[in-house]
């Protein structure tokens, strides 16, 4: 099974994007990006959502998030 570091690196090098283009489009510091691909970290819930819903990287993750709700609705 392929590891999310690995695949999170395959699909940004698919798209000819670089580490800081990409960080600057999912809105976090480089060197938190670039924990993800080293496998160093692994982004919580709202990175994961930032990253699958990045233009150009949509099949970060094999599966569907949950949506969160609204605040203040129920």
């Amino acid at each position: 099974m392929i590891q999310f570091r690995e695949r999170l690196r395959e699909l940004r090098t698919e798209k000819h994007i670089k580490q800081r283009e990409m960080t600057e489009r999912l809105g976090m510091q480089l060197r938190s990006y670039q924990h993800y691909e080293g496998g160093e970290r692994r982004p919580d819930y709202e990175g994961l959502v930032a990253l699958k819903e990045t233009g150009g990287i949509r099949n970060v993750l094999s599966t569907n998030l949950p949506q969160l709700p609204m605040c203040g609705s129920k």
